[in-house]
Order: structure tokens, then sequence, then C-alpha cells
């Protein structure tokens, strides 16, 4: 395709299909704690919803690590730079990203790595645009899945992933640290990984951030819902369901469930899915840390965190992982 004027662009798909849609949904509905991946929020609708909540002032993740970034971006430039080859898992709409593009020296190409197909085109296009002489080379995937990088023809000194927001705070830690393995095994022993951590802080705050006062990340919760009714003919009525966000602290993360108002039946593709009032839909996980706590993770997958930035509140975090040569990851 052609983006950004004649500058063709190459989006590499491997997004999941209807038929893994549906096989998650029937799987999640099925168990005794009714679930749904939080990777299928992200149609177009979800991907504009969450735009919206980055915006909110309750939200405080997107511009408390926007002011970590820029107040250490050189140091960071430094560390990632010069010649590389920068990969972002879970790019969304990339606005973080852009401090790394107007920083890192002599940068070879950018791969950002997004399940939403829609904005991850609209991202690209943006992108070509604003940033003439990059190389972008969009993959639509779900970066915990099985997908391949594409090949840059282009001479880069290290790989650099880039890993924003909270969005590795979605994965149980197990999944964290096998997340963590495969990403070194990307990078190599030369490269290194820009992560952002949620930190453990007051429960006020969380709930907060996760019932905002106008709702949107209600509607963005709920919005899963019409997805499935959309695109999978099912029968939701998004009316008997109401957003539940809370902090779990014994396992140290939000949960965010839809609670059905009534008991009734769902029907999807003649399967029939039956709620009592009250049961829930977990759709969404958000596990925060201390600084210690994800530092046994990382080193556990190998890794040596080698630099942490924190805002004044240490709300947030932004860590350098680098692949540490002495260390036997466990297993």
């Amino acid at each position: 395709m052609s983006l950004g004027g004649n500058k063709q662009i190459q989006l590499h798909d491997f997004k999941p299909g209807l038929e893994q849609f549906y096989a998650d949904v029937l799987d999640g509905l099925r168990k005794q704690q009714k679930e749904l991946p939080c990777k299928y929020f992200y149609d177009d609708k979800g991907s504009r919803l969450y735009e919206q909540i980055c915006n909110l002032d309750e939200y405080y993740i997107p511009y408390t690590e926007v002011t970590i970034m820029e107040t250490n971006i050189e140091e960071m430039a430094k560390l990632l730079g010069p010649e590389a080859l920068l990969i972002e898992y879970g790019s969304g709409s990339s606005t973080k990203t852009r401090i790394l593009l107007d920083h890192l020296y002599r940068l070879t190409a950018y791969i950002p790595v997004d399940i939403s197909h829609e904005q991850l085109l609209r991202v690209t296009e943006r992108l070509t645009l604003d940033y003439p002489g990059l190389d972008v080379f969009p993959v639509c995937a779900d970066f915990t899945g099985n997908f391949e990088l594409p090949t840059v023809n282009h001479t880069f000194k290290r790989r650099v992933v880039y890993f924003p927001g909270s969005t590795i705070g979605n994965l149980d830690p197990v999944r964290v640290k096998g997340i963590l393995e495969n990403i070194a095994a990307i990078c190599g022993q030369d490269g290194g990984i820009l992560v952002g951590v949620d930190l453990k802080k007051d429960q006020a705050v969380l709930h907060s951030a996760y019932n905002d006062d106008q709702g949107v990340t209600a509607a963005f919760n709920l919005n899963m819902l019409e997805r499935i009714n959309r695109e999978l003919d099912c029968d939701f009525r998004l009316e008997c369901f109401e957003h539940r966000a809370f902090y779990n602290p014994k396992e140290g993360r939000v949960e965010m469930h839809l609670v059905s108002l009534k008991d009734q039946a769902v029907h999807l593709n003649g399967v029939t899915i039956t709620f009592t009032h009250g049961e829930s839909i977990w759709t969404e996980s958000s596990y925060k840390y201390n600084i210690d706590e994800f530092e046994q993770i990382a080193v556990a997958a190998g890794l040596k965190v080698e630099h942490v930035w924190t805002d004044e509140r240490r709300w947030f975090s932004v860590q350098y992982l680098v692949n540490d040569s002495t260390a036997v990851p466990s297993s």
C-alpha cells in the first residue's frame, strides 16, 4: 500500500482471524470464572476509546510516563543508540515513541507491533509523513503470540525493544518472564529493552484511574461485547452488563470485569452461555509492582536492570534492561 505520499509501506499482518477470535471467546466464556482476552479490546472503536482514556486526568499513566521520558530522554537516547533498530511492542498511537524518534541518533528503522489493524495503519501513515527519512515496518500481531519480524535490509548496530505504558502489566508475572525471555532473544547480547512498569500506590488513585467520572473506561470495557456481537453474531445486551474495576491487593493487580445485572442467557453461534445475577466476565488485569518485584522477574528471565527512572511521586517507572551474560535464566 502507498502511505505518506508515494512511499510504499508494507503491512506485515499476523492479526488473529475470526476463527481464533471465536475460539478464544467461547473458551473464555465456558470457564468457571468467565473471562475474555484483553487483546480483543482493540478494534478500531476500542483503540479510539483507549486514546480518550489516555487523555483523562484520572488515568495517570500516560502523562506520568511522558514526564519521565521528557526529563530523561538524553540519557535514554545515549543508552539506546546510535544506529539502533527500534521495535515497539503494543505501539498503539505511538505518541510516546515520538520522543524517542526525535532524539535517537541515526535511527535505522522503526518496527511498531500492534494488534489494532486500523490504528496501526493510521499511525504508520502519520509517522511516514512526519518522519520522511524514517523507514517504518508495521506488524499487526498479538505480541504474546507467534509472529515474525520483517527483514530490515539496513545496517544497524543493535536491536532495541520499546515496551511502553502499562502493557506489560496486563500479563501475569509468569507470562511476563516468558515474554521478557523472548524479547531478550530478539535483542541479542548487544541489545536493550526500554519498558514501562507501573508501580504500587494508594488504592484510591488506582480506583479513580480505572473508574473515571466520564465513563470512558466503562465504554471501553463494554465495547468488547459490542465487538463480539458484531463480528461473531452474538447477542449480548450491553445494558444488562456493568463495568466494574477494583484493586486486588493479594494479587497486586487491578481487575476489570463486566458484571451481569440479571439472570440471562447469551447465544454465540448456537452455543448458549448462561449468567446469574452478579456473575462477571473478567476482561483485564493490570499488575502493579514495586521496583524489587519487577527486578526479580527480569533476573529470572536472564536480564539485568541497568537503569530505573521514576517520577517524583514514584507512581510509574521506565526501566532499561540488558541481557546479563553471567545470568542463568531460571526454568
